[in-house]
């Protein structure tokens, strides 16, 4: 899992969605046009992410997930929450569940989404950003929750 980069976990879970909800004859509560409103979550969580992503580019940092961090980035969006990237991942991908038509095997597969980067690359991440900032981490964290 750790070759298994965040964007294709998340590219992998669209797939899985469309297919399985889709497949499996699961009720979507949300017909058109109230499964629209997924489009716009699906943007908000392209925006936060790429929030994330353009002020690492900006402060040239490491963006990889398993490489090791060079800047301890604490402004800008990371000032309210440490992993926006995966927030609005998270977000985007819970517009697409809505966008598919709201079935239960969609929320399922984003609930695992969240529990994935929360149990696995999230503590990773972290591990190495305490080992690389220590005590500057530890005030940082206390400051600004893990997603919001």
């Amino acid at each position: 899992m750790k070759m298994l980069l965040p964007p294709f976990l998340f590219l992998i879970f669209i797939i899985a969605m469309g297919l399985i909800c889709w497949a499996a004859g699961f009720p979507h509560p949300f017909g058109f046009p109230y499964n629209l409103i997924g489009i716009s979550i699906i943007g908000i969580g392209f925006i936060i992410s790429m929030t994330g992503k353009k002020l690492f580019k900006k402060l040239e940092t490491n963006i990889m997930a398993f490489d090791e961090p060079t800047v301890l980035v604490a402004s800008g969006i990371y000032k309210y929450t440490r992993n926006p990237m995966y927030l609005g991942f998270t977000v985007a991908i819970f517009g697409f569940a809505i966008l598919l038509g709201g079935s239960l095997s969609s929320f399922l597969l984003t609930a695992a989404f969240f529990l994935i980067t929360d149990r696995w690359y999230i503590p990773y991440e972290e591990r190495m950003m305490h080992a690389k900032f220590g005590a500057e981490y530890e005030v940082y964290c206390r400051k600004v929750r893990r997603w919001i």
